[in-house]
């Protein structure tokens, strides 16, 4: 549990430690709290994240800053159309040793803590697979020898929502992969004054900050084992899967809703909800879950779960609407 073991500083909790890691990042990100803290939470739930906005919008940026802050590897892959497989997972390479021709495993950029995969939807479907095959199996198989890969290990996959043309959108049962759904906005303009002023002080050399000692990974893991103590009651679970068969069952509750949704979220929907539920209570000090964690995680859990109907395509509906929806139909017993 030590965090830092500099003589004549107090030892640090996870707790105190993680929030330390938000402070930083929340200095070279500015106005995107709620993002910063969503990034904490996929990275404390064990879990993946898909991060979508606008270009400029510092979705490149808040990866970077999680992994600066870090005591960890970080690797970035810029998605394109002509990447193989092998470009992410690594290669058999042959080399020659003692006059002897012998393969030798060279590992990809998929082997580090954070990986940031840029741009994931303009890759083709068989890259997009490699990769997602990594996240959930947390291994790569190569020439018939399986690597494991780091124990801690989070993919931040971006895309951007308006760019289609040449890309290869991710299938619906490949978005489930990911716990989270991160979606980023544009700020206030008063954070977007702090934008200029940050950016042109890091122009600035003179005033460019000491660098701080890193997050170790080990604050990441005595987190995790606190956070599994976290207690979810019964009232607790029955809202999760009320919420969860809310989706899949729309027409029980509301026929407007009914006509939204045309497929609901999975079981990895709840169990993304109880996870991720249980990191938003520990983050706020508490020892149980709260209706309110639930609803401060759902739209990120289950925005890219649902899958919306023509209809509420054409009347113009988002995930996000359909999500506060059932959040006013579905009550916590």
């Amino acid at each position: 549990m030590v965090t830092d073991t500099c003589p004549g500083k107090p030892k640090m909790n996870a707790l105190e430690s993680i929030r330390i890691l938000q402070s930083r990042m929340g200095e070279s990100i500015i106005g995107q709290e709620s993002v910063i803290e969503q990034l904490v939470i996929g990275l404390l739930a064990n879990g993946n994240i898909l991060m979508e906005g606008l270009p400029g919008l510092a979705k490149t940026r808040a990866v970077k800053s999680l992994a600066k802050n870090m005591a960890a590897d970080f690797s970035r892959i810029q998605f394109t159309p002509d990447l193989l497989p092998s470009d992410i997972t690594g290669s058999e390479v042959l080399y020659t040793e003692s006059g002897q021709p012998t393969f030798r495993f060279e590992k990809g950029p998929i082997f580090a803590n954070i990986v940031l995969a840029d741009e994931i939807n303009r890759a083709p479907a068989k890259v997009q697979a490699a990769l997602l095959e990594a996240m959930e199996e947390r291994q790569v198989t190569v020439a018939g020898t399986t690597h494991k890969l780091p124990p801690l290990f989070i993919v931040m996959a971006t895309q951007n929502p308006i760019e289609q043309e040449g890309t290869y959108p991710l299938p619906e049962a490949q978005m489930d992969r990911f716990l989270l759904h991160v979606y980023i906005d544009y700020g206030t303009k008063e954070a977007e004054a702090k934008v200029i002023r940050l950016v042109r002080g890091e122009e600035d050399p003179a005033k460019a900050s000491e660098t701080q000692a890193p997050v170790p990974q080990q604050v990441v893991f005595d987190a995790r084992q606190e956070i599994n103590q976290v207690q979810v009651s019964e009232a607790i679970e029955s809202y999760i899967v009320d919420l969860i068969f809310a989706t899949r069952f729309p027409d029980r509750y509301d026929e407007k809703l009914a006509t939204w949704i045309r497929i609901g979220a999975s079981p990895r929907g709840a169990i993304g909800l109880d996870k991720c539920a249980r990191v938003h209570a520990w983050l706020n000090g508490r020892d149980h879950v709260l209706p309110d964690d639930v609803r401060a995680v759902v739209h990120a859990v289950l925005r890219h779960r649902i899958a919306l109907s023509y209809e509420a395509n054409a009347d113009g509906v988002s995930s996000n609407e359909v999500i506060d929806e059932i959040l006013r139909l579905v009550a916590i017993s």
